[in-house]
C-alpha cells in the first residue's frame, strides 16, 4: 500500500493518475451541453449506496471509470451559461492550477513550522484585500472556509469587544459588570434581507436569535437607515448595548447594497462595531468601473469577502478582515504543543493565532496564482461583465409581459415572477412559481433559484457567468413561462 503515498518514489504514478484524472474532467467540459443531466435522488441513490467500499478496484482508470457514473456524468457544471442558480461561479484555471498544488503539498495553514512560505502569501493577501477595502495600517484578517465563517468570526470579535468596552466603561464608574450579565443585553442590528448567518451566528455566540433586530428595507430592498436610527435609539433607551450593526454589499436574493457610509455614521454615533458582509459584492473592489459601489465599507470594523463567489475561485476562499489587528486577540488561545506564548515573543508568524480553526487549507494559493497570472484588473472586468448582463436582463424581463421583476439590480442578481394571461388565484400563481423552477431543474436544460418576496413566491437569475448572454436570459424566460403556463393549464382543467 505504501505505493500510493505520494512522495520521492512515486512521482510518476502521481503524474500518471492526475493527468488521467484532469482528462476526464477536461473532456467532461468540452462536452457538457447542459447544466446537469436531470437525474433524480431516487434514480442515484442506488447506484451510489450499492457500491461496496470494503472492496477496493485497486486502480486510478477503474475508479475514474466508476466516478464517471456516480459523480462526473451527473455532476451540476456552473461554468454552463445557463445555470443561473445560486452564488456558484465558473473558476479561471490560474485558482485550479494553484489548487492542484495546495493540495498536493497539503501545508497546514495554522503555523509556521508547517506552512513556510504559505503563511506569508495569505498574509501579503490579506495586506492587498485590506488595502483595496481602505481599512488602513493597522488592518489584518485571516482566510475562511465561507461568509458564514467569516461573519461568526466577525461577530465573535464585536462581542468580545463589546463586553471589555462596556464591562470597563463600567468599572470605570465604580460597577462590576460580568460577561455573563451583559450578554442577555447585547444586540445585533441587519437588514431583513441580509444573510441567515447573522441569526446563527447570534445563536452559536450565546445571545439567542433574539439579539437581532431585524430592519426593514426601502423598495430596493436596502438597510432603511431612518428605522435603524430609530432602533439604535430605542435600544439604549431599554437599557441594552447595540453590539454590532451588520450592513450588507450584496445581498444573497437581491444583490442590493446597503447605504454604507450613512450606516457608519449611525455606528459610529451609538459606539456599535460595524461589520460589513460584503461576501457577494467583493468582486467590486477589483472592478475597473464599479468600485464606487462599495464606498464607505472603508470605515468598517471588519469585513467579510468571498473570493469563491465574486473573484471566480473554487470553494473554498474567503475571508475576514478587521480595521484593527489587536481585536483578532478575542479568538487567540495558546497551545503548548502548537503555538506557545514563546513564538509570539520571538515573533514567529503563526496564522492559528488569529483563525478560529487550526488545521486550514492554504486556499489563498488560489487567488496568488490567479493575481499574478490575470491581474486584478482580470479579475474586475470579469465581475463587471456579469453586472453588465444583469443590466441588460432586467430590461428584457422588464419588457416581457409574463413576467414582473422585483428591483433594478446594483450587482447581479435578478427577482422576476410569472404572470399568467388572466385572472388566477394567487394560490395557484405562487405554485406555478415553484412548479416552474422544479420542471426546468428536472429537464437538466438550465438551472435557476427561488425566493420569497413578501410572502409570494419569486423566482431567480443569479448571473456569475460571464459566458451568459441575453440569449439565454431570454431562452430561459421562455422555458419557465412554458413549464409555468402548463401547470396553470392542467390546474384550471382539474378545477373546472
Amino acid at each position: 500500500m505504501r505505493s500510493h503515498l505520494l512522495n520521492e518514489t512515486t512521482a510518476d504514478l502521481y503524474r500518471r493518475s492526475v493527468t488521467e484524472g484532469v482528462d476526464r474532467v477536461a473532456a467532461k467540459l468540452a462536452t457538457t451541453e447542459r447544466p446537469h443531466t436531470g437525474i433524480s435522488v431516487d434514480e442515484l441513490a442506488p447506484v451510489i449506496n450499492g457500491i461496496d467500499l470494503d472492496e477496493p478496484l485497486g486502480d486510478a482508470t477503474a475508479a475514474l471509470d466508476e466516478l464517471e457514473d456516480v459523480y462526473l456524468r451527473d455532476a451540476v457544471y456552473f461554468h454552463h451559461p445557463r445555470y443561473l442558480g445560486h452564488l456558484n461561479c465558473p473558476v479561471v484555471i490560474p485558482a485550479v492550477v494553484g489548487e492542484a498544488v495546495l493540495s498536493a503539498v497539503n501545508s497546514s495553514l495554522d503555523t509556521w513550522d508547517q506552512s513556510i512560505g504559505g503563511t506569508l502569501i495569505e498574509r501579503r493577501l490579506i495586506e492587498w484585500t485590506a488595502r483595496r477595502i481602505g481599512l488602513g495600517e493597522g488592518a489584518d484578517g485571516i482566510f475562511t472556509s465561507g461568509g458564514s465563517q467569516s461573519n461568526f468570526h466577525a461577530l465573535l470579535l464585536a462581542r468580545d469587544e463589546a463586553c471589555r468596552i462596556v464591562m470597563k466603561r463600567a468599572l470605570d464608574e465604580g460597577t462590576e459588570l460580568t460577561k455573563a450579565e451583559l450578554l442577555p443585553k447585547l444586540r445585533i442590528f441587519t437588514s431583513e434581507a441580509s444573510h441567515f448567518s447573522v441569526q446563527k451566528s447570534a445563536a452559536m455566540l450565546g445571545l439567542g436569535y433574539e439579539a437581532v433586530i431585524s430592519v426593514p428595507v426601502d423598495r430596493n430592498r436596502r438597510m432603511d437607515t431612518s428605522v435603524l436610527a430609530l432602533e439604535l435609539e430605542s435600544c439604549a433607551a431599554e437599557g441594552l448595548f447595540p453590539m454590532a450593526v451588520v450592513a450588507t454589499a450584496g445581498t444573497t436574493d437581491f444583490g442590493s447594497i446597503d447605504p454604507l457610509p450613512e450606516i457608519a455614521r449611525l455606528a459610529d454615533e451609538h459606539s456599535a462595531w460595524m461589520h460589513v458582509d460584503a461576501a457577494y459584492g467583493c468582486g467590486l473592489l477589483v472592478s475597473p468601473t464599479r468600485r464606487h459601489l462599495l464606498d464607505g465599507i472603508e470605515r468598517a470594523d471588519s469585513v467579510t469577502v468571498d473570493y469563491h463567489k465574486s473573484f471566480f475561485q473554487p470553494v473554498s476562499s474567503s475571508a475576514m478582515l478587521v480595521r484593527d489587528r489587536d481585536t483578532l486577540k478575542h479568538a487567540t488561545y495558546h497551545a503548548d504543543y502548537l503555538n506557545p506564548r514563546r513564538m509570539a515573543e520571538e515573533r514567529i508568524p503563526n496564522q492559528v493565532d488569529k483563525s478560529i480553526q487550526t488545521t486550514r487549507r492554504f486556499d489563498a494559493l488560489k487567488l496568488w496564482m490567479t493575481l499574478r497570472i490575470m491581474g486584478a484588473d482580470g479579475v474586475g472586468s470579469l465581475f463587471d461583465q456579469v453586472v453588465d448582463l444583469a443590466a441588460a436582463g432586467h430590461g428584457i424581463i422588464a419588457a416581457d409581459p409574463r413576467f414582473e421583476v422585483v428591483v433594478e439590480p446594483q450587482i447581479s442578481t435578478l427577482v422576476f415572477r410569472y404572470l399568467p394571461a388572466g385572472e388566477t388565484r394567487a394560490d395557484l400563481v405562487d405554485e406555478a412559481q415553484l412548479h416552474a423552477r422544479k420542471a426546468l431543474f428536472a429537464s437538466g436544460e438550465a438551472v435557476v433559484a427561488g425566493t420569497k418576496v413578501d410572502g409570494k413566491q419569486y423566482l431567480k437569475f443569479t448571473l456569475l457567468n460571464p459566458q451568459t448572454t441575453t440569449a439565454d436570459i431570454a431562452a430561459v424566460l421562455d422555458l419557465l413561462a412554458a413549464h409555468a403556463e402548463q401547470f396553470l393549464g392542467e390546474s384550471l382543467a382539474v378545477h373546472r
